[in-house]
């Protein structure tokens, strides 16, 4: 309990795979609602007429854009997430050196 009060114990270790799940199911229900306000804010007066002047090529290509989109997120979390786990890792290490 010592070690936890004087910070030689940290917590943010436990925390940050707890941290990464919860950050992996809310990112795709952010992204959706980010890209509806979007439509909405943007193309919902011209909502027949983005139809009517795209193609269906057009609407794959915007697809697989959203898509790679979401990949890219959910990568860059994992890649943040790992580097905070690592961090800790290092200082832990370190404390194990000089102790």
């Amino acid at each position: 309990m010592i070690d936890f009060l004087t910070f030689k114990t940290f917590i943010t270790p436990s925390l940050l795979i707890l941290m990464y799940v919860m950050g992996a199911v809310v990112i795709p229900f952010v992204s959706y609602y980010v890209g509806k306000w979007l439509l909405t804010r943007y193309f919902s007066k011209q909502k027949e007429q983005f139809y009517a002047v795209t193609t269906i090529k057009q609407r794959i290509w915007l697809l697989m854009l959203s898509v790679g989109c979401f990949v890219c997120m959910e990568i860059m979390w994992r890649v943040m997430m790992e580097f905070f786990v690592a961090y800790f890792d290092m200082h832990e290490a370190l404390m194990n050196l000089s102790a």
